[in-house]
């Protein structure tokens, strides 16, 4: 299969590696001209990934219209800040007819000005495009170096074909019909990755820790099914899943930047001059401001919000939580 990924970041540069292998024919597409002039060059991604060796016959462009022109498979590994701008591109630079059968979202956030998920963000551009969703607990190094893994891939219409194609004996993929529950999962971990986070950094233990990822998974799911999610699906790769890897992965930098939060860094500082993205950060109030418009009751969401937009004390936040009314474990 003819492979474009747009996004040369991480977990880019991994799927674009691991599907190369494959055999598949892989182009990449850096958002900068100078990060693809270097990688193109040097062979590695320094800034993201620089344990790999990416070999020659991954092809590494910056012009849109002619890698639009072969691509059967458009994968979009693009923060969510910049899905707008790729998916504009790609209306730009795409000829009819052309031969993509399969739109593929690796996204995981919510547009903070409209509360639009990545996949309709680019039906707003693109209306006829039927974009699927690659999602789940995915360390891009370990998928790079053939690590067992598994993912999620969430949409409507026949998936077989891309669900044969990206999986391997190191990367198990599953189906799922819900697209809308795999996306507002991947988005929600993050969130509370950033909580598990602060809980290391104010060494709570693993008590707390293990309480606090139960009760995020149960607000996960509230908040999902307020939304048009199914509650299983937060069960699985794209909710559990995930929100077990990147709550303690020394790798995940929403973890790590509540960690740094927890042990009294300030949000300003931790923001400041940053190369990745901490997706969990924007998320935060997105998330806060749509479950205020829907009135969805999610308290661990609203502490995170406090802590990372109005400079409250995560330990205050904690205190705030373990005082609040009790209730019933299913409430």
């Amino acid at each position: 299969m003819n492979v474009s990924i747009l996004g040369a970041g991480a977990w880019g540069t991994a799927l674009a590696f691991h599907l190369n292998k494959l055999g598949h024919t892989v182009t990449l597409v850096p958002r900068r001209f100078e990060q693809a002039i270097t990688m193109a060059s040097e062979r590695h991604n320094r800034d993201y990934l620089p344990e790999i060796v990416l070999p020659h016959d991954l092809q590494i462009a910056h012009e849109l219209r002619p890698t639009l022109m072969e691509t059967e498979a458009l994968f979009i590994a693009s923060p969510t800040r910049g899905v707008r701008e790729w998916a504009e591109q790609v209306k730009e630079n795409l000829s009819e007819p052309n031969n993509i059968r399969h739109y593929v979202s690796l996204t995981k956030g919510l547009d903070p000005d409209n509360f639009l998920r990545p996949t309709e963000i680019w039906r707003k551009v693109l209306p006829d495009a039927q974009v699927s969703v690659l999602t789940g607990p995915t360390n891009a190094l370990e998928v790079a170096e053939g690590k067992p893994t598994a993912m999620v891939l969430a949409g409507e219409g026949p998936l077989e074909e891309l669900q044969e194609a990206i999986s391997s004996e190191s990367l198990r993929v599953y189906l799922s019909n819900d697209p809308i529950g795999a996306e507002l999962a991947g988005a929600l971990k993050n969130i509370y990755a950033i909580a598990a986070g602060c809980s290391d950094g104010l060494r709570l233990g693993d008590n707390a820790k293990a309480a606090l990822l139960t009760r995020a998974l149960a607000e996960m799911i509230r908040i999902g099914q307020s939304l048009g999610a199914e509650a299983e699906t937060f069960y699985g790769l794209s909710g559990f899943g995930d929100l077990v890897a990147t709550s303690h992965g020394p790798w995940s930098r929403n973890r790590t930047f509540g960690q740094k939060i927890g042990e009294g860094t300030s949000v300003e500082e931790l923001l400041q001059n940053r190369k990745t993205v901490v997706e969990g950060y924007s998320a935060t109030g997105a998330f806060y401001g749509l479950c205020q418009k829907k009135q969805i009751d999610a308290p661990i969401l609203a502490e995170v919000y406090e802590i990372l937009f109005k400079n409250k004390n995560p330990r205050k936040a904690l205190h705030d939580l373990m005082v609040r009314k009790l209730t019933r474990e299913r409430e």
